[in-house]
């Protein structure tokens, strides 16, 4: 089985002025995308600040995006999640909370929500339908940047609900990618699926050459600087995993052994908890507090 075609024509005419943050506690990379012919932006992949140690919420990461975008006279217009992350938590809702936009993911977060609802015991008044967003992207959805017309393609196999966001020239691909030295993601998460997630990638790699990556994760693999930032040219010719023609069952049996030898991230209870809620922490208790749930053996 093939992947299914992309569902929109790339405008590489357009190329949007990318600004990155990266969060060394997490090896997450945030992005502000503004739009160069005005001062429309939107913000992909925000990271709220989290010691689980003591339970301590902080802003440092997401204020700095707040800086950038009020320094500079922008208006944003979006936030938006790739997945919901496994990894770290959405500042989302604070970011939005001070300079407004609207807040966007893929469509089958439903099935996100209905799976880890069940395994974080949530009961009937967490609503599974997406409702926590202002958007539900489907495959080929478009959406406005100021001028730019970006696009959402369904690329799952990480998660469910992962998408790839087409912006001009650039892609944001969430955690479908890694730098071609760096490979692929897990798909060992609950919904993911290591056969989906090579034909999602190949579906990424149908952009064309030119097109710029921009990854949401990088490790810095034997040792070097942290990148974020590669094309599909680069990938193809280059990538680890699936590059210079790998086939699917050679991609699926090594992606399998390697998930077999991964530890689970250290932040994924919380975050799943947090982003499956858009960001939002779950309600407070009668006593005004805030409680994270671990599920023994539930994951």
């Amino acid at each position: 089985m093939t992947s299914p075609p992309i569902p929109f024509t790339p405008d590489l005419s357009v190329r949007p002025d990318v600004a990155a943050f990266f969060d060394p506690a997490t090896n997450t990379i945030s992005y502000v995308v503004k739009d160069p012919a005005s001062p429309a932006c939107a913000v992909f992949d925000s990271v709220m600040d989290f010691d689980y140690a003591s339970g301590h919420i902080s802003y440092e990461h997401a204020d700095a995006i707040i800086d950038h975008i009020r320094k500079r006279g922008l208006k944003l217009e979006w936030l938006i999640e790739t997945h919901v992350h496994a990894d770290h938590l959405s500042a989302a809702p604070y970011i939005q909370s001070k300079l407004g936009g609207k807040l966007g993911i893929g469509e089958n977060i439903t099935i996100v929500q209905d799976t880890f609802g069940k395994v974080f015991n949530e009961g009937t008044e967490f609503q599974r339908d997406g409702s926590q967003f202002d958007r539900l992207f489907t495959d080929g959805a478009s959406y406005q940047i100021g001028t730019m017309t970006a696009y959402a393609m369904h690329t799952p196999g990480h998660t469910p609900a992962c998408m790839t966001h087409v912006v001009g020239d650039a892609a944001f691909v969430g955690d479908t990618l890694f730098m071609p030295d760096g490979g692929s993601a897990r798909a060992d998460f609950p919904g993911g699926d290591a056969r989906t997630l090579y034909r999602s990638i190949k579906r990424v790699l149908e952009l064309p050459r030119q097109t710029r990556l921009f990854m949401c994760h990088d490790y810095g693999p034997n040792g070097r600087e942290i990148q974020w930032e590669t094309t599909v040219g680069d990938e193809i010719d280059h990538n680890i995993h699936v590059g210079k023609g790998t086939d699917e069952d050679t991609f699926v049996k090594m992606r399998e052994a390697r998930d077999a030898t991964l530890a689970m991230p250290k932040l994924i209870i919380p975050s799943l908890q947090v982003n499956m809620r858009a960001g939002q922490l779950p309600p407070k208790d009668e006593a005004g507090k805030t409680f994270l749930k671990v599920p023994v053996n539930g994951l």
